[in-house]
Formats: C-alpha cells, structure tokens, sequence
C-alpha cells in the first residue's frame, strides 16, 4: 500500500530536452544509427585556458560566497561592457550553477507574478512558472512574423491579465531556442515602449548573445536597461554545459530587496555555484584576442551549416527562416499537413517519432515549446558533428579564408547526413523527388 495519493504529487513533466538527449544515447547504445539533431548542446570545447584554470583549482574545496567569488564577477563585468557595451557593477552581477537555476530564482524572487512566454519558446520557461504558482500567459507569434514578439502581440497578451497590479514578467530568449533569430533595434525599441507603459519586467535570456553569426548580438539591456534582467553563462559559446555556471546582471532599479531575496533564495537552496569552476570561469571571462577567435572560428561554423541547412530544406518544400544565431532551426510542416495526414501523422510528436523511427534523425517536436500540437513544427539542433575537430580545422584555414561547402561536407558529416535524411523522407511522403544535394 502507498503511504501517500499520487494525486498530491506537482504535474511536472521531465524537459523535453533531456529526454531527447536520452533517447540519442540509448539509441547509440544499442548501435542503433542516430543524427542527434534533438538535443542542443554545444559541439565545441570550452577555452583552453578555462580547463587549466579548473585543473588547477580542482582543490578549492570551500563554499563560495552565495553570490559568486568577487574575481569572477569583476572578470564578468568587465567582459560583458567590452564584448557587448552592457554597463554593469560587479555589485549586480549574480553567480549560480547554471542560469537555469538564476531564470527560477528570478521568478521565485516575486510571491505572485504573471509570466509572459512567447511560444514557441525555450523548454523550462512555462514548467518553471507554473512550479512557482505563477499564471503563465502565452505570447503569440508566427513564421510570417519570424517567430517575434511584436509590440501589438504583447498589447493583447497584457490584456489578458487578471490583476494589473500583478507584477508582469517576460521572459525573451535572443537569439532563440528553437529558432535561432534575434531582434532588431528598431524591434526592441518598438517593444521597449509596451515595457515602459506596463511596467514590465524583461528576463532577456541571451545565453547565446555571443554565438550571433555575424558577431552582432545587441543586448535589451541596451535599449531599456532600468527593466531588464539579463541571463547568460558559459554552456553555450564556451562549450561548458556541464560546468553549470550561469550569471544574471541586474540592473539598478533591482539593486535592493529583489537581489536580496534571490540570494536569500540561492542560500536555502543550491547554496552557491561550485568554487573550482568558478575560479575556471575567471579565465574563460576575457575579453582578448584569444576569446574574440574562437568565437569568430565557432560563428562562421554555424553560419555557415546553419545557412545551408535551412537552404535544403526549404528547397525540400519545408518553411524555416535562415539562423541568426544559435546553433537551432525552428522548422515548419504545416503545408505539407494533408501529405502527413494521409501517413496517419497529425501531430508535431508522431511526425518527430516517425521520422526517429523511419530515419534515425532526431528532432524535437513543437508542443514542447509551448505550440499547439496539430501545428507541425520542430526543433533541429544542427549539432551533431565534432566540434573539437571542426574548430581545428577551420583555424588551419585561418579567419582570412572563408569557409565553403567543401568544408561542410568534409567537418560536419553527421549534419549534411541527417539534413539529406530529412530531405528524402519528406520529400517521399509528399511524393516530390528530393533537392537536397
């Protein structure tokens, strides 16, 4: 007999990208072929300098301040005004393990929020929300509008909130998990203006600001630095997501009761985020030519597969926007919905498990970015080649040379293999001959 009723267990389903990383791998561990486009994890090493930093401090064994070592987030401050122009005090610069943890502290920091999500957006955001008893309001977007967030779609979002003296909080992944676009400054400017009317509290997520493929990532904190909270770290343009070292810098208005409770929430909770790899951190957190090559060598990688990729398959008959940034394409099947319908798919998870099964491609279907199930569309992570092995040869080349197709096909097999895939398998159930070379 249980000593206790499930029924008072949370509602809380497991990430949708952790379960797809665990069906990669036990797929390979059955030898069972796979292009592991479902699960976004950087290809690439972290620095090297970072790694010797750790290894080195592989014996602090201490508990670090709740809020991060001061080294680090002087390292911190000083990295982000050079890299991106964001001016803020080590003073307001917050240290956790992982900037998953620092989005849910944020959010816990208020006792009743609403949660304003764009859909589709980053997995954890709405899990989150509703873990902390906050009312999550879907923003809407479309491929026509590039997946945005526009000032007429905020206005109507706001207008379904219950309470306006509830604090509002948005939380604005850019360049974005799934869809690998960012925003423009006339764009933010235009959104910055329904921020200031409101009230409204912005958690930029811009963990992949660095990874922007021309190198032009322009912080929100720029445009509306008074309401903006910014998160990042080092999983994603230094290679480090097993690190779990995130940051959060707040701005001035924060400076106070809110960063007081989010430590206060850290210290009953994950206490701090670990001293070795803090101290491993301090030397990822520089900005010099080292750091400003290898995120060029890492940019023109991605641009460049991330290009060619949504180039097949849009000739293939499927919709995706060309990449910004990021290493993800958010694709779009729903023209090709009746082709589907007749193979019985009628959802985004019975098209991506099909596809799983007919093909070994991996890809993460829609739902769990907060889209309407029956809209087919998935995320592709184009990161299923050596990062290690890429990286090396595209410095042999040298930054002065580009990139070509012959280096794709000679670095980045796994992805031209599984693109090609998908190519042939759509293609087929909509009875046209594939395009994909």
């Amino acid at each position: 007999m249980s000593i206790f009723d499930p029924k008072y267990l949370r509602p809380v389903k497991k990430s949708g990208t952790l379960v797809a990383n665990e069906l990669i791998q036990e797929r390979r561990l059955k030898q069972q072929p796979v292009s592991a486009f479902g699960f976004g994890q950087s290809p690439f090493p972290p620095l090297e300098r970072a790694i010797q930093a750790l290894q080195r401090n592989a014996h602090q064994k201490y508990y670090a301040p709740v809020q991060g070592i001061s080294d680090l987030r002087e390292r911190v401050a000083a990295f982000h005004l050079a890299a991106e122009g964001i001016k803020v005090p080590a003073s307001r610069i917050l240290v956790a393990d992982g900037s998953k943890n620092l989005l849910f502290t944020a959010m816990e920091a208020f006792a009743n929020a609403d949660i304003f999500i764009p859909a589709p957006a980053w997995v954890s955001y709405a899990p989150q929300a509703a873990i902390l008893g906050h009312r999550a309001i879907p923003v809407s977007t479309s491929f026509a509008g590039r997946w945005r967030v526009t000032p007429d779609a905020m206005e109507r979002a706001l207008a379904k909130k219950a309470d306006k003296n509830v604090p509002s909080i948005l939380i604005l992944n850019h360049p974005g998990n799934p869809e690998g676009l960012g925003y423009t400054a006339a764009e933010q400017k235009a959104l910055t203006e329904v921020f200031r009317k409101h009230n409204v509290i912005v958690i930029s997520d811009e963990i992949y600001g660095l990874l922007n493929h021309k190198g032009e990532h322009r912080s929100l904190a720029l445009e509306y630095p008074e309401g903006t909270i910014v998160t990042g770290g080092l999983s994603k343009w230094c290679g480090a997501g097993g690190w779990r070292l995130g940051i959060a810098l707040l701005p001035d208005t924060l400076d106070g009761p809110f960063k007081e409770a989010m430590l206060s929430i850290a210290s009953e909770t994950y206490s701090c985020a670990s001293t070795p790899i803090q101290y491993g951190a301090c030397e990822a957190y520089i900005w010099d030519s080292t750091t400003k090559d290898y995120l060029a060598h890492q940019r023109r990688i991605l641009a460049l597969c991330g290009n060619w990729i949504a180039d097949q398959l849009n000739q293939a008959g499927i919709k995706v926007h060309r990449p910004e940034g990021a290493f993800y394409l958010f694709v779009d099947f729903s023209q090709l919905a009746d082709q589907f319908r007749s193979k019985g798919i009628t959802n985004s998870q019975k098209l991506c498990e099909d596809l799983l099964r007919d093909t070994g491609v991996s890809l993460l279907y829609g739902d769990v970015f907060g889209m309407e199930s029956d809209y087919l569309t998935a995320r592709l992570a184009y990161v299923d080649f050596d990062g290690a092995e890429a990286l090396a040869a595209s410095e042999k080349i040298g930054l002065n040379k580009p990139l070509d197709e012959s280096f794709l096909r000679q670095n980045l097999q796994g992805n031209v293999r599984g693109t090609e895939l998908i190519c042939d398998w759509v293609t087929g159930i909509a009875g046209k001959k594939s395009k994909a070379a």
